[in-house]
């Protein structure tokens, strides 16, 4: 188990009680730092440098700098107005390649139910200019019945898309995340009745595991990092309260099982700093500065995406640093 001693200090848990006073506190939130990822005209690619942009990570980047502290103002204006006139008439959004000087479709959504929730989500941190922005205002109206499409009648969870008719459970967590404004999306689900159903059809009782899809025969695959342990995880990130124990036994539960693993994924696939923004929040900084420590390298290069380098600010911003030679990681 990870042996967590936890105090308060400016609102974030930190560790031990000793070092509390020698962190900062931030009356003002840091501004979010995107060179390289965010172009002039606002478009923001997956990599550093890099020449696809899949709006899914961009919008879950920005959203977990915001809910984080980060400033997001820099960019969130422009990826919005440069978004939203790519999305495509059915209110669906496709992945872009860079052309030249032209960034061009070249794919279809991975997911459509999680993209279209992020979209109206992070449209709504920004309620005045929604207000007053008529182009915003159509295109909220539009993901709303795009998504409210995506509802399993009887299953009461999301799809994918009307392509591909099975639920993901960590696209319907992304789904339940958006709470809708007063009258904004009355044709969506109860998130009240959709966390209960993501629990009874995702949960398998006998594995003791959430499952990742609703497709059959998942115990004939084996398992890997990711989706199926990562997918465990999930939960926390989003507040799911559909547990089988309380939160933080259950965070333990999942870094005594592969934080070992999750440390060395920068090695051969991506960084996974998701994870370490999800430790801080439970009141575990040693495991977010050996994140920071374990992926020095990889910072800026395949196995490093945007929403890794919103993780490692945001630790920043939180008086996180990478852990020393003499602290064992494993």
């Amino acid at each position: 188990m990870v042996n967590i001693s936890v105090a308060r200090l400016c609102g974030y848990l930190v560790l031990p009680i000793a070092l509390a006073f020698s962190m900062p506190c931030h009356a003002q939130p840091s501004k979010l730092q995107l060179a390289g990822y965010a172009d002039p005209q606002g478009a923001i690619s997956i990599q550093y440098n890099g020449d696809t942009i899949d709006p899914y990570f961009a919008l879950q980047a920005l959203l977990l700098a915001r809910e984080n502290g980060l400033d997001i103002s820099p960019y969130a204006r422009q990826w919005a107005d440069w978004l939203v006139q790519r999305q495509k008439p059915d209110g669906t959004f496709d992945r872009y390649c860079r052309r030249g000087p032209v960034w061009a479709p070249c794919k279809t959504a991975d997911a459509d139910d999680a993209l279209v929730a992020l979209w109206l989500k992070f449209l709504d941190t920004m309620p005045a200019e929604l207000k007053k922005n008529p182009v915003w205002q159509r295109s909220y109206q539009k993901s709303v019945a795009t998504l409210s499409h995506l509802i399993d009648p009887v299953r009461g969870i999301y799809l994918v898309s009307p392509v591909y008719q099975h639920g993901l459970f960590m696209d319907n967590l992304e789904v339940l995340s958006y709470r809708p404004k007063p009258g904004g999306g009355t044709a969506l689900l109860d998130t009240k009745k959709l966390a209960r159903n993501i629990h009874t059809i995702f949960w398998d009782k006998q594995a003791r595991h959430f499952l990742v899809s609703t497709q059959s025969g998942q115990d004939a695959i084996a398992r890997t990092f990711y989706p199926d342990d990562i997918a465990q995880l999930f939960p926390l990130l989003f507040k799911f309260d559909h547990l089988p124990t309380d939160p933080h036994t259950y965070y333990e539960q999942w870094m005594h099982q592969y934080r070992a693993t999750w440390l060395m994924q920068s090695h051969a696939d991506f960084s996974w700093g998701l994870v370490a923004v999800v430790a801080l929040d439970q009141g575990d900084p040693t495991s977010a500065s050996c994140w920071l420590r374990e992926t020095r390298a990889a910072r800026n290069t395949s196995h490093w995406i945007v929403t890794d380098e919103v993780a490692r600010q945001i630790l920043a911003h939180k008086g996180v640093t990478a852990a020393g030679p003499e602290v064992s990681c494993q």
